[in-house]
């Protein structure tokens, strides 16, 4: 199912702290262009996410097939819908939350290299 910025549950999000909700989430978990064009970025998201130390993991051990078919499951994955459609073009992807897509794929990679879950040690007992 995709974000819906305007409601929590069953409670409305009034108007006003819509953008400053945006804002804050682009802020933890940026989805622009430009960031994702510099490869030079540093990990400064919170460790167990892609952004963070969790991000710093080499890929080594499957091949780009392997990433082919863990992005198409990660779609399949994320899609809101109970039902499998026949093809990933029959995915509506409108209603799909993109940055699930991106987690599920990272997890899914993760499980292909034998290291998932891929989180510092620190935060594993917590």
């Amino acid at each position: 199912m995709a974000i819906n910025f305007y409601s929590a549950g069953d409670q409305e999000i009034p108007q006003e702290l819509v953008p400053d909700i945006k804002d804050k989430i682009e802020e933890l978990s940026p989805s622009d262009l430009l960031t994702a064009l510099d490869r030079n970025r540093p990990y400064n998201g919170q460790p167990w996410t892609d952004i963070g130390t969790r991000g710093k993991q080499e890929i080594h051990g499957i091949t780009m097939r392997d990433i082919r078919d863990c992005f198409i499951r990660a779609c399949y994955d994320s899609n809101p819908h109970e039902e499998t459609p026949a093809s990933i073009h029959d995915i509506n992807f409108n209603e799909v939350d993109i940055m699930a897509v991106c987690q599920n794929m990272i997890i899914l990679v993760e499980k292909y290299m034998g290291i998932f879950p891929n989180i510092p040690e620190s935060m594993k007992n917590k």
